[in-house]
């Protein structure tokens, strides 16, 4: 500890506090006032956000966690590979019983003296260039597959007719737009129809089925 001496010439009047009764003068000395101590500064700092990991999305067209094709766009890469099949044969003579999955064929009955397609065995060997086996009978195919809306119908579906309540009578493969291309019946060859604007066609329609 250090002692300090004080003479009077050095106090200022003004720096002298009066103690409390029977206390001892206080005397507060220029250049020794008490440091004032204060808290350490807290820098505050942002706190960054936690870190989330984005969730995986798989590639369109495929199958989450798999890497493999969403069964829909092989459905679909199939239904147009069998319209493909199907125009190639555009102006085919219909042939009663004709069609297998190599293509054209005598057929049976009154066709049997002709090489080409009926309806069942055009849209049989439309599919099976793209792998899939069909029964050569309409109304096997009706219920070979799933059935679709007409608002959904898309390239490659098989498009019913006739027969009332019972199986159908003719079948058809979609292209798109309306139209469907088709063995329509003997003497004829494999065509285009739009059967949603055919006063015969549209009255007669039955449903559709995507095979696959």
């Amino acid at each position: 500890m250090i002692a300090v001496r004080v003479t009077p010439a050095d106090v200022d009047p003004a720096r002298v506090t009066t103690p409390p009764l029977g206390g001892m003068p206080r005397v507060v000395m220029p250049g020794f006032a008490k440091p004032r101590v204060g808290l350490p500064r807290v820098v505050r700092r942002p706190v960054p956000p936690p870190r989330v990991r984005p969730p995986k999305v798989a590639k369109p067209g495929r199958t989450p966690g798999t890497g493999r094709p969403r069964p829909s766009r092989v459905t679909r890469a199939k239904g147009d590979t069998a319209a493909i099949a199907a125009i190639a044969r555009l102006g085919t003579p219909f042939s009663w019983g004709g069609g297998t999955p190599a293509g054209p064929s005598r057929g049976i009955g009154r066709g049997a003296g002709t090489v080409g397609f009926d309806c069942s065995g055009l849209t049989l060997y439309a599919w099976s260039r793209a792998g899939v086996k069909l029964g050569h009978y309409t109304g096997t195919q009706f219920r070979q597959g799933r059935r679709i809306r007409l608002t959904d119908l898309r390239r490659g579906d098989l498009v019913f007719f006739g027969g009332g309540g019972g199986d159908p009578t003719h079948v058809g493969l979609y292209l798109g737009d309306g139209i469907m291309i088709h063995a329509p019946k003997t003497g004829d060859v494999v065509k285009k129809t739009d059967f949603l604007d055919s006063a015969y066609y549209r009255p007669r329609y039955r449903g559709a089925v995507r095979p696959g």
